[in-house]
C-alpha cells in the first residue's frame, strides 16, 4: 500500500523535476509506485528503489529523498502489517543500524508534518524547532548543531526568496541542511503561494530541479 500523501508528493516531485530539466522524471512514476507498494520487506524495498535510482542516474540527486519518504511509507502503511511493538523489535533496531548513513532531514520535516496533521496545528517553523526537534533541551544538542543554520536565521522566513537563496549559497558543503536549507525555508515562509510567487521561487533556487521537486513533497504533505 502506498499512503495517499506519498502518492501525492511523488507525482508532484517528478513532475517539478522534469520540469526544471531535460529528462522525462514523470515516466518513472508508476516504477515508483510499484517499489513503494512491494509487498516486501523494508531492506527489500530499499534494494528496489536504488536499484530505480542506479538505472536512472538523471535523477540522482533525489535518492535520499526518496529514501526518507520510502521510510514514511513504512512508517505509515508497511507497519500495519506487522507486530505492534515491531519498532520496537531487536530486527528494526538493526535495520536503522545498517541504513544509519541514508536518508536526509526532510525524514525529520515529513513526521512533523504528520504530526501536525494528527494534532490539527498548523506547521511552523519555531514549532518545527523546539517542540518537534526540542533543540532548547540540553539531550538534543546534535539536532542544535545540525539545524543551528536555521535557528540563527529564522528571520529569513520573513524575508524576499532572493535572501534565502543567497544564504543557501553560502552554507558550507558539509552542512547537513545545505541542500534542503532553501525548499524548508521556501516551505515555512509561505504555505500556500500564489503562481507568481511559485514561479518566483523557481527562478531564485539554487538547484530548480531538486528544491522545487522538495518543495513539492513538503506541499503535498501538508
Amino acid at each position: 500500500m502506498i499512503d495517499p500523501k506519498i502518492k501525492s508528493a511523488i507525482e508532484a516531485s517528478l513532475g517539478a523535476y522534469a520540469e526544471y530539466t531535460n529528462f522525462d522524471a514523470v515516466a518513472l512514476t508508476d516504477t515508483f509506485f510499484e517499489v513503494f507498494a512491494a509487498d516486501e520487506d523494508f531492506l527489500t524495498k530499499v534494494d528496489l528503489l536504488d536499484e530505480v535510482f542506479d538505472t536512472n542516474n538523471d535523477i540522482e540527486e533525489l535518492r535520499e529523498v526518496y529514501f526518507d519518504m520510502l521510510m514514511i511509507n513504512f512508517f505509515s502503511q508497511d507497519v500495519k502489517k506487522l507486530e505492534e511493538d515491531y519498532l520496537d523489535s531487536p530486527e528494526w533496531e538493526a535495520i536503522e543500524e545498517e541504513t544509519l548513513d541514508r536518508g536526509t532531514e526532510l525524514l525529520n520535516l515529513l513526521l512533523y508534518l504528520n504530526e501536525c496533521e494528527d494534532e490539527e496545528i498548523e506547521p511552523s517553523l519555531d514549532d518545527y524547532l523546539k517542540e518537534f526537534l526540542l533543540v532548547d533541551e540540553d539531550e538534543f544538542q546534535d539536532e542544535y548543531q545540525i539545524y543551528e543554520p536555521v535557528i540563527a536565521n529564522q528571520i529569513l522566513i520573513e524575508s524576499p526568496v532572493e535572501e534565502i537563496a543567497r544564504f543557501a549559497k553560502q552554507l558550507p558543503d558539509d552542512s547537513e541542511l545545505k541542500d534542503l536549507f532553501y525548499p524548508m525555508m521556501c516551505f515555512f515562509s509561505n504555505s500556500e503561494f500564489s503562481e507568481d510567487e511559485y514561479e518566483n521561487m523557481a527562478e531564485n533556487a539554487p538547484v530548480p530541479e531538486f528544491d522545487m521537486a522538495v518543495l513539492e513533497i513538503l506541499i503535498a504533505f501538508n
